[in-house]
């Protein structure tokens, strides 16, 4: 059996708590930005991002559109995920350069949060905390 959580854990030397200064950047963006914004992310350095389509709302709600003649509400729009992984001092940096390659300065340009990582295992190598990155 592989590594788990836990046993990720009990790897670390008796009596220390290693603290794992690693956190995850989550975006939702608008679907025709996600070109510029890997861009901007590779250009900045960021060794990796995970890219998910999603359909959601918020404040800017769905839209009616017009098939066949008749008329339709859609109360789900497509949008990208973004999640890059990183350390604790690049998340903010990491935030802005997405904000600001992401922002058309309309409704629905989407969302970004920062969330700590409490553990991170690489299936291939079975390396655990910062070095799994």
């Amino acid at each position: 059996m592989g590594i788990g959580y836990d046993q990720a854990h009990a790897q670390r030397p008796c009596g220390t708590k290693e603290r794992i200064d690693l956190h995850l950047v989550t975006a939702i963006i608008k679907p025709h930005r996600l070109e510029d914004v890997t861009a901007a992310l590779r250009d900045g350095g960021v060794g990796g991002v995970t890219v998910s389509e999603v359909q959601g709302f918020g404040r800017q709600g769905g839209h009616s559109e017009m098939y066949r003649g008749s008329e339709y509400h859609v109360d789900y729009l497509p949008k990208m995920r973004l999640e890059v992984i990183c350390d604790d001092t690049d998340a903010a940096t990491i935030a802005s350069l997405i904000a600001d390659t992401a922002r058309t300065a309309k409704i629905g340009d989407g969302k970004i949060w920062i969330t700590d990582i409490v553990g991170v295992v690489r299936i291939r190598t079975a390396e655990v905390g910062g070095d799994a990155r």
